[in-house]
């Protein structure tokens, strides 16, 4: 098979300035945007503890009258910065007597626009500390912001918040930083002035810090998410992260013996996992499942399809007992349109090989869905309700829905079957290549509800009809995709490819070439490796349904290019798509 779209090596380049409000704006100040997502130790953080004296008034005010500020690594002092500031404004009467500072006091002091530049030259590559660090942060972003700097700290620690995780309650009154301060018994006594109230917040950290370090945090990631929610059972688990490849792909928690516990997937693996010895992990079922667990096991993948599709079929597999989702796909049903003289709409728990004889399904899916479509079908097609195998000399007497002209009664025989196989094929056709004819027939029953002022049930037979277009196009799509055999698609990711290769609807491999380097070998040894996949004996394709979708998802982004193809891939010209896109507008349009 040909390739029919080569692929060629690309190559990134970006260029980077700085965001200026005018010609005039001062140099934009630069540092590290983000952390290590495996984790920064905290011994190598360097922390700017800082604290503002102010007006009292709104951030956006500016009334910034003094910055003190004690840079920190490792328990030991690097260095200090103070500063007043000028703030071109009055100083209420009540803010002076709080912290001595007057307009006498700032009246020789630097302004805002020369003392904002030292703060942020002095705190760069800092992960800042303050004492209820909102207040703090949001004078200092609007002050960056004014001055046309594009700002924004490496990480934010917030000792209030922090003192409320450690702290158990009834260990402090409040979490004043007076009160913390003198509880901890600080070296500097906060006395509501910049440099002051920031080495009494050093002091503060440190404790805290010593605090949670007995306990095994010691990362700045693991402060940051700390919470006295979260035993301390559980965070020494967090050494089942230790060794884990950061990495995309996925993992797996088990017990002593061996059980899955729970099947998860990440860019991360490593950075994933450890979240659920922190507080950001917040599900009940979680903190059990961590409680049992005793090993992680994780398996990195070439691709994030490829670890989605790896995810759904060890859940399928495995069906560990914290997954909710995906655990038994072997529950869906098909709804299908028998192959007998009167066709009827049966639920099935698997569809066979018989399109070829007249067959239609519709699937997989949840009874309630099936019951949906059963009922919207009903409204387009006099399909008969009844269980009974009819046979060309069937000759009964028409039951209640024949009289109320709800089925072509193919029970009567002669004519009565002629006319009922002609519904017969437009509800398959309705199943597999046009729900026009169904789409019509219930907006037509919407509509006369809606005239009525029976909104309710028109809203009900709205739902409904946007189930059976929902599973209709899936279902469409998975079989079209299935019946295109091996499809080769690629796609540009930070200046290499994502590859895969898909065979009848099912991921047969994936692989990822170097940035820069010519994709084709990696091609070519892919498609030579990939996984043998018989082609499907009925519509569904040769995977789970929920791979299938994901399959098709990643294909429709933008980007993803077609390398091969082996056989046609089409979809019917009465697509349920084409039915689903003018319902949503026609939806929208009523909305609005």
């Amino acid at each position: 098979m040909a390739l029919t779209s080569p692929l060629s090596p690309t190559r990134s380049t970006s260029a980077a300035g700085p965001r200026r409000p005018s010609t005039e704006a001062p140099p934009r100040i630069v540092g590290q945007t983000t952390l290590d997502d495996i984790g920064t130790p905290l011994h190598s953080v360097t922390f700017c503890i800082v604290d503002l004296e102010t007006t009292g008034g709104a951030p956006a005010e500016l009334g910034i009258t003094e910055i003190g500020a004690v840079k920190v690594r490792g328990g030991e002092v690097l260095g200090e910065f103070a500063t007043l500031v000028n703030p071109a404004q009055p100083i209420p009467a009540y803010i002076s007597v709080l912290t001595g500072i007057t307009d006498a006091t700032v009246a020789a002091a630097p302004r805002l626009a020369a003392a904002l530049p030292a703060f942020l030259e002095f705190a760069q590559g800092c992960v800042l500390v303050a004492h209820n660090a909102p207040y703090d942060m949001g004078f200092l972003r609007h002050a960056a912001e004014a001055l046309g700097y594009d700002w924004e700290p490496l990480a934010v620690v917030d000792t209030v918040k922090f003192s409320r995780a450690v702290l158990p309650r009834g260990e402090v009154p409040n979490h004043k930083l007076s009160t913390l301060a003198q509880h901890f018994r600080a070296g500097t006594r906060p006395a509501h002035r910049a440099l002051d109230d920031a080495r009494a917040t050093v002091d503060v950290l440190h404790a805290l810090l010593e605090r949670v370090g007995s306990v095994g945090v010691g990362t700045l990631e693991e402060v940051q998410a700390y919470s006295g929610r979260v035993t301390d059972a559980q965070r020494r688990k967090r050494t089942l992260a230790d060794g884990l490849p950061a990495e995309p792909g996925v993992y797996v928690f088990s017990d002593d013996a061996g059980e899955s516990l729970y099947v998860g997937v990440s860019k991360n693996i490593r950075s994933r996992v450890r979240t659920y010895f922190t507080a950001s992990e917040q599900r009940t079922r979680m903190a059990e499942m961590v409680a049992l667990a005793s090993s992680v096991t994780p398996i990195v993948c070439a691709t994030e399809l490829e670890a989605a599709v790896r995810e759904l079929r060890l859940i399928a597999e495995r069906k560990p007992r914290y997954n909710r989702r995906s655990r038994f796909p072997e529950r869906g049903r098909w709804l299908k349109l028998t192959v007998e003289p009167a066709p009827r709409l049966s639920l099935v728990r698997e569809a066979k090989a018989d399109l070829a004889e007249g067959a239609a399904y519709l699937g997989p899916m949840t009874s309630k869905a099936a019951d949906d479509i059963r009922e919207v079908m009903q409204a387009a097609v006099a399909l008969r309700t009844c269980s009974e195998r009819l046979g060309p000399s069937s000759h009964r007497t028409p039951c209640s829905l024949a009289e109320l002209g709800r089925c072509a009664a193919p029970c009567t025989g002669g004519e009565a079957l002629t006319v009922y196989r002609s519904a017969a094929d437009a509800a398959r056709a309705a199943m597999s290549t046009d729900t026009g004819m169904v789409t019509g027939a219930v907006l037509e029953r919407i509509a006369e509800l809606s005239g009525a002022e029976r909104f309710e049930e028109a809203a009900g037979w709205l739902a409904k009809l946007q189930t059976f277009l929902r599973i209709a196009d899936r279902t469409q799509q998975r079989h079209a995709l299935a019946n295109a055999g091996e499809v080769v698609a690629a796609e540009p990711v930070d200046g290499g490819w994502v590859i895969h290769v898909i065979r009848h609807g099912r991921l047969a491999g994936a692989a990822r070439s170097a940035p820069g380097v010519d994709p084709r070998p990696t091609l070519e040894a892919l498609m030579a490796t990939a996984e043998a996949v018989q082609p499907p004996a009925g519509p569904a394709p040769a995977s789970l349904s929920e791979e299938a979708d994901l399959i098709l998802t990643w294909l429709a982004q933008d980007g993803v290019r077609l390398v091969a193809i082996s056989n046609d891939w089409a979809l019917p010209l009465g697509a349920a798509a084409r039915d689903r896109h003018l319902l949503a507008a026609r939806s929208a349009g009523v909305r609005g």
